[in-house]
């Protein structure tokens, strides 16, 4: 068991839905072990800029939208308005979770967010922010992948980077850790690139 604190620096596109499961985990662990979260913000509209069909089916564009909002908040606001904003967005109205995003404007002001802010959303704007947020977490890992990207600093300063994990439910409270400790082990092996399923 893993008791010394971490920091995770947690890339997610807003609007993907397994990125938010793998956002609950990780809330999950902060609640049971010694981790602070770092929300930031990527782009699967970056990530696939130039392909000639893009695997997110968003031909209109949409998914700048909440990405940029993101960039206004992570920029003007900070990684924890962030994370209360992202927290928001897929939160329903009865405090169950969301199949899809929210309304940008409710979830500003549930996050104690200007909702000001969604006027970011349809602008370029924001669009140096979101790139280097994105491209930091690109840097950091190897091959194509998607979001999320995880970054684990440990105490001695050490620094392990990957995709995910990907998980399509939130694990109960005991599978929660041990997701964590297994990553945490098979991450910091020197080399160590992606597991699938």
């Amino acid at each position: 068991m893993v008791t010394e604190r971490r920091t995770v620096d947690f890339w997610f596109d807003p609007a993907c839905p397994l990125s938010r499961v793998t956002a609950t985990w990780i809330t999950a662990v902060a609640g049971q072990r010694p981790v602070d979260i770092r929300w930031r913000v990527m782009s699967l509209s970056v990530l696939n800029e130039g392909r000639d069909v893009d695997p997110e089916g968003d031909e209109e564009g949409y998914l700048w939208i909440p990405a940029s909002v993101c960039a206004a908040i992570q920029t003007a606001y900070g990684h924890t308005a962030l994370g209360r904003f992202y927290d928001a967005l897929w939160t329903a109205e009865d405090g169950g979770r969301r199949e899809w995003i929210g309304d940008l404007v409710e979830a500003l002001g549930a996050a104690g967010l200007p909702v000001a802010l969604a006027e970011a959303g349809p602008t370029t704007d924001h669009d140096a922010a979101l790139r280097a947020s994105h491209d930091e977490a690109m840097g950091l890992v190897v091959g194509e992948v998607g979001t999320p990207v995880l970054a684990v600093t440990h105490p001695s300063g050490s620094r392990h980077a990957f995709f995910g994990p990907v998980v399509t439910e939130t694990p109960g409270p005991e599978d929660a850790l041990r997701l964590w400790d297994g990553t945490l082990l098979v991450a910091s092996v020197p080399g160590f690139r992606e597991i699938k399923t």
